[in-house]
């Protein structure tokens, strides 16, 4: 992998830059929509490809392990043959699923045991078993296995967590040395950053990961529920610590104004369900606000779903038209919505990206901040 950094932003953070992979470039902001089990909900991998456009997507460990199964990947040639996408792919290593499945997993220093949420078999995954599921699904960029807190999380709980996530992070890098690649191109490791809400933890655990010497570096751990405010607090303070000639990835955020306040502290990738799961729930995300479109105000709003949207569907469908797909439950309705969220918060990075490059970064976020913080 290579980075290539281009401009900072005179006023804030802002960086945009490109990351070299051997499926093409990424040119960084960059959202990376999200493909849990090896699509991306309601798309096409043609409409993704043509009208969304991403460099890169991301897919799950833990789902992809349980279902196909690292077995049928392999014989498929890894996610990429399988899914029939020749761009980029980053693989979370299953941390945040860890997190999530709280009533169904045990934690201990060898890894975790964990009971399907599919069919209540039970499965462990610890530090090495996930670095080489990964290299079997064969993402471009891989995740070092980490355990995400929750919130709000006692300070000793963090503590111990934090240290327990650097000596899974040794496993990882020790194991992956041991690992060889199975599809002839290269995977890129990157380290999570922890350490839940306070400041001293994410201080230490962003000093510990950039002495690893990775070639990208993620941040865990937040958008959990935490209040936005903290959620840039702790940005700031591990941005000020991870090196700058390296990509930073802050995981699962967020919301279109999340993202740019992100991109503002020096942030350059991301993913969030957010895009894909509230348009299925009929929640359209523009540049001048959120539509409701299953609100009784639509129903016969005739004017196009977006009038600045970048997607086909923007202009194609009326918003009465939508809020009818979504009353009479039909599927067409949620793709429809799926589509243009997806458009806008890939429209949102490029045009960080240009703005960044141009020198206007700082009066273009906080002009889209305020028209995006509305309910139409």
């Amino acid at each position: 992998m290579q980075f290539t950094l281009h401009k900072t932003d005179p006023e804030t953070q802002a960086r945009a830059g490109t990351i070299q992979l051997d499926h093409g470039p990424v040119e960084t902001p960059i959202f990376m929509p999200v493909g849990t089990i090896g699509t991306v909900k309601g798309v096409h991998q043609r409409e993704l490809k043509e009208e969304i456009n991403p460099d890169i997507i991301l897919g799950n460990t833990y789902h992809l392990y349980l279902r196909p199964q690292t077995e049928i990947l392999e014989k498929a040639g890894g996610l990429h043959k399988f899914m029939n996408w020749d761009r980029n792919i980053l693989t979370d290593s299953g941390g945040y699923q860890v997190y999530s499945l709280s009533d169904r997993r045990k934690i201990k220093e060898e890894g975790v045991k964990f009971k399907s949420h599919i069919d209540g078999s039970y499965h462990t995954f610890t530090p090495e078993n996930v670095m080489e599921i990964q290299r079997t699904i064969g993402a471009d960029i891989i995740m070092a296995f980490d355990e995400c807190t929750p919130y709000p999380c006692d300070y000793n709980y963090a503590k111990r967590s934090m240290h327990m996530t650097h000596r899974w992070l040794e496993r990882c890098i020790t194991h992956l040395e041991k690992t060889p690649l199975k599809y002839g191109y290269d995977q890129t490791f990157f380290p999570i950053v922890q350490g839940s809400t306070y400041k001293d933890l994410r201080k230490q655990s962003a000093e510990y990961i950039a002495g690893v010497g990775a070639e990208g570096n993620a941040i865990g751990g937040l958008s959990v529920g935490e209040p936005a405010e903290e959620m840039y607090e702790m940005t700031e303070v591990v941005t000020a610590i991870l090196p700058k000639e390296k990509p930073r990835y802050l995981m699962g955020v967020g919301t279109p104004i999340n993202l740019l306040e992100n991109v503002a502290l020096g942030i350059d990738m991301f993913d969030c369900v957010m895009p894909t799961r509230n348009g299925r729930n009929g929640m359209l995300f523009t540049a001048h606000g959120t539509i409701n479109i299953k609100n009784k105000k639509w129903e016969a709003d005739f004017s196009p779903i977006d009038e600045m949207g970048i997607t086909w569907v923007d202009l194609e469908y009326s918003k009465a038209y939508v809020r009818h797909l979504f009353t009479v439950n039909e599927m067409l309705g949620r793709q429809i919505c799926t589509i243009h969220n997806l458009g806008f918060y890939l429209w949102l990075m490029r045009e960080a990206r240009k703005q960044i490059l141009a020198g206007t970064f700082a009066t273009w976020k906080n002009k889209m901040v305020k028209q995006m913080d509305k309910r139409l």
